[in-house]
């Protein structure tokens, strides 16, 4: 794979024979926005459900990314791979061999008909620069420049079907500041105009405030730009049950006019590793988030393909499940 060079017009030159090189591998149908559905370009609808790997750079150290990893993501009846990339992660690696990486998992995708979604993992507020731990840090002008470098690296690569521009805005009831949703608008707003204009044909992803939770802000002033999607991460402690009143309150009714996907779900039982607010649940929450998505084509990422990061989907290397691994397994193949 072909490096970035940092000298001039070479660098161009490198970034195009990347898109050129992708742009031919690829068989993915890319996804556009339609109403309130994605489709791909025969004009169908589609409905992903997938996984979330864990940090790339972390799945490296541990020697896990590689292409068994995505055939095992596959057989679990996944179309769909969310990456989540830490900002500290990013610059500690440096863009040119974290993107190494990710033409790895790129390709990985490619090959076995994974969609990808490419998210800057970072959980705080971008506006005041507080974040809820050190490994979440960044600035918007970091922030900026990796959206550009994304789109002219990927932008004609149909795999990268979205770019999810902020993993989970929050104030932490203002410990972190203040933001209103006019001020968070405008941030993301200036991402997809750079985006957009950089080449990238992905489909951007916009998140709510209490930790990707909250959409209700869109009713009245949802974000100035066509072909995006919104997401939430309805985790099951974020509301008690009954739940389904109180996510169609939230954030479900966002289905009614735009596209809307679960970028993280899952659960955790009290007794098992890991286990933390707000994913403490049984298999109860299970069942109604897949029936309230299933019943609605809402599309939804399931929460962690590793072993350590929690709420984990297995225990080991040797995937032994978890509850919640033996939950969303058997659910995400019964698609088939």
């Amino acid at each position: 794979m072909m490096h970035l060079i940092k000298t001039g017009s070479l660098v161009l030159i490198v970034l195009i024979s990347c898109q050129l090189l992708f742009a031919q591998n690829a068989h993915l149908s890319r996804l556009e926005v339609q109403g309130n559905q994605f489709i791909n370009q025969q004009g169908e609808k589609v409905v992903l459900r997938g996984l979330n790997t864990s940090d790339p750079d972390h799945l490296a150290a541990q020697r896990h990314w590689n292409l068994d990893y995505f055939r095992e993501m596959k057989s679990w009846g996944a179309n769909v791979v969310r990456f989540p990339i830490h900002p500290t992660r990013w610059e500690r690696r440096g863009p040119e061999e974290y993107l190494e990486l990710l033409d790895q998992g790129i390709a990985w995708a490619t090959e076995l008909g994974l969609y990808v979604i490419l998210d800057w993992h970072s959980i705080g507020n971008l506006r005041t620069q507080l974040y809820q731990s050190p490994i979440y840090e960044t600035t918007p002008k970091q922030t900026f420049e990796f959206w550009r470098t994304i789109a002219k690296r990927y932008g004609d690569h149909p795999t990268v079907a979205f770019y999810e521009l902020f993993n989970e805005p929050t104030t932490y009831n203002n410990q972190l500041g203040t933001c209103s949703w006019a001020q968070w608008k405008e941030l993301m707003e200036e991402i997809i105009i750079i985006i957009r204009a950089n080449g990238g044909k992905g489909i951007p992803l916009v998140a709510g405030f209490n930790w990707a939770y909250d959409l209700t802000p869109v009713r009245e002033d949802p974000i100035r730009a066509e072909g995006i999607a919104y997401v939430s991460h309805p985790y099951p402690q974020k509301r008690p049950k009954p739940w389904a009143e109180k996510w169609t309150e939230d954030w479900g009714f966002i289905k009614d006019k735009y596209p809307l996907i679960l970028t993280e779900i899952g659960f955790a039982g009290e007794e098992e590793r890991g286990a933390h607010v707000p994913v403490i649940s049984d298999e109860s929450y299970g069942d109604a988030i897949t029936d309230y998505c299933d019943s609605r084509d809402i599309s939804y990422v399931v929460w962690v393909f590793d072993a350590r990061w929690a709420p984990a989907l297995f225990s080991d290397w040797e995937y032994t499940l978890t509850r919640h691994g033996k939950y969303f397994k058997q659910h995400l193949q019964s698609y088939r």
